[in-house]
């Protein structure tokens, strides 16, 4: 990473920040169905607004902006806040490639971007909590 900035700083901010988890959902909701089925709905396809504000707040705490997150939700607690959903690879995969779209959207490159690469991916690999279904 560049000279001790933060991804958040080297996003730009909120607004870059905030313009990355709606891409996301946008992605998700165009390109995912079923990932999107598994979230609070607004309408059908739709994700609720009040949901994308919250992953909002999170990814600018997460990527060491204000930790305002913190003071409306609480800690994290990622595994513990997903635990009623079954992750498997599929829908791992799937919100990888949702953030992967919103990432090339907003042209992120460089440094950052592959250290948002690195840690996604280690994030969603720990989300996962239900084995993948025997093929065969």
């Amino acid at each position: 990473m560049t000279a001790g900035l933060t991804p958040f700083e080297l996003l730009g901010g909120i607004e870059p920040v905030t313009e990355l988890a709606n891409r996301f959902y946008d992605a998700m909701e165009r390109d995912e169905p079923e990932l999107t089925a598994v979230h609070r709905l607004s309408a059908p396809g739709r994700v609720h607004p009040e949901s994308r504000a919250a992953f909002a707040l999170f990814l600018v705490f997460w990527l060491g902006g204000p930790p305002q997150y913190l003071a409306v939700h609480g800690h994290p607690r990622l595994r513990m806040r997903h635990n009623h959903i079954a992750i498997d690879t599929g829908q791992r995969d799937a919100w990888l490639r949702a953030m992967t779209t919103a990432m090339d959207e907003m042209a992120i490159t460089g440094d950052v971007r592959a250290y948002l690469d690195q840690r996604f991916a280690t994030v969603a690999e720990a989300m996962r909590n239900t084995p993948d279904a025997p093929s065969g």
